[in-house]
């Protein structure tokens, strides 16, 4: 595979994994109800997301609704909410800057800076899934421990929901896409360094025959 291919299949990551964070953050489903002991046949079902929480009734209906005050939410929530939009603002950054530097592009001249440019795109997107990594496992952390904390009542018990599994999945495709930018944007870089030797052209002597200090 040509490293034009392989910055197309990191850049293709790196995008699916920008759209899976965006998805991740709009979710309701970061922590969910916890179906045991008294609550294993209820006939609510609890979400609660970065951005409002919703009840899911047995009867199939569904109601949310948009966090009243920001400044209450848990410190979890309002970190969350930060990184996300920043991650969501720096994937398209990271998008423009490496579609600018591709090989596959024309937007500036072949040569180290085009190189550079790349490189900076991939690195972009690995900050990316280091940051998002940062609310997925504070949230992570929160509801196993209430879980196993006996002081929490069944009711308040939660598990993790959708959005952490596809927060986590975004993350590995931005680093992995990001990786594969950056890799190949070097290698691409180390060959294009390499010496190249030029051969001087042969020309003829008085006697008709080439001279021989002429070959490189």
């Amino acid at each position: 595979m040509t490293s034009a291919a392989v910055e197309i299949l990191g850049l293709g990551l790196g995008i699916l994994g920008w759209v899976g964070v965006i998805l991740a953050c709009g979710l309701p489903m970061w922590q969910v109800s916890a179906f045991i002991d008294v609550n294993i046949v209820v006939a609510q079902t609890i979400w609660e997301g970065l951005w409002m929480n919703c009840v899911y009734e047995s009867t199939g209906q569904m109601q949310c609704k948009v966090y009243d005050s920001i400044l209450a939410l848990p410190p979890e929530v309002q970190a969350g909410r930060a990184l996300t939009v920043i991650v969501a603002l720096l994937g398209l950054v990271a998008l423009m800057v490496t579609v600018v530097g591709a090989q596959c592009t024309n937007c500036i001249r072949p040569g180290k800076m085009k190189s550079r440019i790349v490189i900076a795109g991939g690195a972009i997107y690995i900050l990316c899934g280091v940051l998002v990594l940062i609310p997925l496992c504070w949230f992570a952390n929160i509801v196993i421990s209430d879980f196993y904390d006996p002081t929490v009542p069944s009711s308040k018990k939660r598990e993790m929901g959708a959005a952490l599994y596809i927060g986590w999945a975004a993350t590995a495709l931005l680093l992995f896409g990001g990786c594969l930018i950056c890799c190949c944007s070097c290698s691409q870089r180390d060959d294009s360094s390499l010496p190249v030797k030029y051969s001087a052209p042969r020309r003829p002597t008085s006697n008709g025959e080439y001279d021989k200090k002429n070959y490189v």
